[in-house]
């Protein structure tokens, strides 16, 4: 429910409130999402390989350079978790607080997933969204979000008093702790705050409390990122199923990863961006 105001407005309290809005970061000084270049790095493109992600599980996966990721949805409406780190040094990994500053609170077809600090680069752009007609909708609430965190079992064990083993968070750190081979306690500090996929989600009007729907993904729906520098990801079928209720649901689904590599010319003059030039003092 709202707050109540414990202190009382002041005199100019209508004049501080119409203060105009300021976009905080120029979008227009960020690198152009240059459409005809994915295009035709798409055009052609073979798939060589894929991994499943049973209900309630995570895995990892990795994408070279250069090459395109999609996350589909193949058996029923499910949301999942994503994470992403440089392959070759997993400081560097998805930073979703930028990520939401320079795009938005949801993230679609020409958005583009920035690093952490100090590398501050693009890890991956959005290519294809087959849920880019939803847009907002009446409660405010938009698919693909970088608003939330990740359910995990230490906030479940905080509101519940329960333990629950395969938050997205557990499934995470199990998937990377795979992948790299090291135990779960050394990677679950790698893990971080995620592009909640096929995640339908806003603020309510009056709380602007973060709030949960029904996702709008069905079988057949994907999105498609290509990756800006070589990757390691994980993702997470969330125990919430299509977060329309609650999490733990019974009503969840696979969802499957697929690898595809360009046609040879299609790269042609591209590199990899480098990581931030600023000099620290």
């Amino acid at each position: 429910m709202p707050r109540s105001p414990q202190a009382p407005p002041p005199p100019d309290a209508a004049q501080r409130r119409a203060a105009k809005p300021v976009i905080v970061y120029a979008a227009d000084r960020l690198p152009a999402y240059d459409a005809a270049f994915y295009d035709n790095a798409r055009s052609g493109m073979a798939k060589i390989g894929d991994t499943i992600v049973p209900p309630r599980e995570g895995r990892a996966f990795d994408v070279p350079a250069g090459h395109f990721f999609r996350i589909l949805s193949i058996e029923g409406p499910q949301v999942g978790d994503l994470n992403l780190w440089n392959a070759a040094n997993l400081a560097e990994r998805f930073f979703s607080g930028k990520t939401r500053a320079f795009n938005a609170t949801h993230v679609s077809t020409g958005d583009r997933l920035w690093s952490a600090l100090p590398y501050l680069r693009p890890m991956a752009t959005i290519t294809r969204d087959t849920l880019d007609w939803y847009g907002f909708d009446a409660d405010g609430a938009g698919v693909h979000d970088v608003i939330g965190t990740r359910c995990d079992p230490y906030a479940n064990r905080l509101l519940t008093g329960a333990d629950y083993h395969h938050c997205c968070h557990s499934n995470l750190t199990r998937a990377l702790a795979a992948r790299i081979n090291r135990p779960h306690r050394e990677a679950e500090p790698h893990v971080h705050d995620v592009l909640n996929v096929f995640m339908c989600t806003g603020f309510m009007r009056d709380s602007h409390r973060y709030f949960m729907k029904a996702s709008p993904v069905r079988p057949g729906d994907f999105i498609e990122f290509f990756a800006e520098i070589d990757l390691i990801g994980a993702l997470s079928a969330c125990p919430g199923g299509d977060c329309g209720e609650t999490h733990s649901s019974e009503r969840c689904h696979p969802l499957k990863v697929e690898i595809f590599r360009p046609r040879e010319a299609a790269l042609r003059g591209w590199r990899p961006p480098e990581v931030s030039a600023y000099a620290s003092a």
